[in-house]
């Protein structure tokens, strides 16, 4: 019973050395994260304006947002839409431009300038660009479409075309996936390849059996950062919105996010558009506690099923 006391000391040293060390993130997460998160949850039991006290009123903020506030299941089927489709199509065409650039022998250094330059561009002058390309009436794209007899769609201003023209401008700076997937690509063992060309395994075997299980971590980090960004999704669609219809003025202009016909409106726009132009921070804090608890359960199912992912590969 002698060693007891000292090992006890030992272990409560180590305890707040270790304590001490991570005291700085102890204190950011705390102070960024568990009281913003809790604050939400408290307001979202409230009527509170920003200006008078916070009044309890039990679950009427979240009564009025899952079934009378009109806005809100249009942005929900929108945002799911975007992490399904949009998510998924910029992985695998990341995923496919870094393909095509490490098996091309020249000019590698030229296409990768290419197809990184559009990321670096602006969010809100990217959108902007592109809503004046995909112009329904005088855009290029248009215009060239019907040149060789093609259909032209309405792109921004058709609800049915909106999200597909979202998705095309996310593709277009998909800069980021495509570097990031080219150094995973990179390291992919070549004795590996060899190997395998050795038994017989043809192009889509080695790319199912060898390239996806060595890069499978960087999957799993592409869409898990692809969902939370997709979730966070605000700029590019209330800017698309606003120039085609027509508003681009400054103060003085009221818009209702979602044009045309709340096939642009997500989850993030209700936040901004409940707290900060309508003042009803209670219900504004319901729905960032439903966009918070939607990241949190796409990430927890994504780790969880890791291997569906890349199910064929393994």
């Amino acid at each position: 019973m002698t060693g007891a006391h000292p090992l006890r000391s030992k272990r409560r040293r180590s305890a707040l050395r270790t304590a001490a060390f991570l005291s700085p993130w102890l204190i950011g997460f705390a102070v960024f994260f568990v009281y913003p998160l809790l604050s939400t949850l408290y307001f979202s039991f409230t009527r509170y304006d920003g200006f008078r006290q916070p009044a309890f009123n039990g679950l009427d903020n979240w009564s009025y947002v899952f079934t009378d506030y009109p806005l809100f299941w249009p942005a929900m089927r929108n945002t799911l839409w975007l992490v399904m489709v949009m998510v998924t199509c910029r992985v695998a065409f990341g995923l496919g431009i870094g393909l095509l650039i490490t098996k091309i022998k020249t000019g590698t250094g030229i296409f990768r300038t290419l197809f990184y330059l559009p990321y670096l561009a602006p969010p809100v002058a990217a959108t902007l660009a592109f809503v004046f390309l995909l112009n329904p009436g005088t855009g290029p794209v248009n215009t060239l479409l019907d040149a060789v007899g093609l259909p032209t769609p309405g792109w921004f201003t058709d609800a049915d075309w909106s999200k597909p023209a979202l998705t095309a401008l996310a593709l277009w700076g998909v800069g980021d996936l495509m570097v990031i997937f080219m150094a995973a690509l990179l390291d992919v063992p070549k004795e590996q390849y060899e190997a395998a060309e050795l038994d017989g395994a043809g192009a889509w075997a080695r790319f199912r059996h060898i390239t996806l299980p060595n890069i499978s971590p960087i999957i799993m980090f592409a869409v898990v950062t692809g969902v939370i960004q997709a979730m966070q999704y605000y700029a590019q669609p209330l800017v698309a919105g606003k120039v085609a219809a027509g508003v681009i003025g400054g103060s003085g202009q009221q818009f209702e996010p979602g044009y045309p016909d709340k096939s642009t409106l997500t989850l993030p726009q209700l936040v901004y558009n409940l707290g900060f132009q309508r003042f009803d921070y209670g219900t504004a804090c319901v729905v960032a506690l439903v966009l918070f608890a939607l990241s949190m359960a796409f990430t927890a199912l994504l780790m969880r099923r890791r291997g569906g992912l890349i199910g064929a590969g393994e």
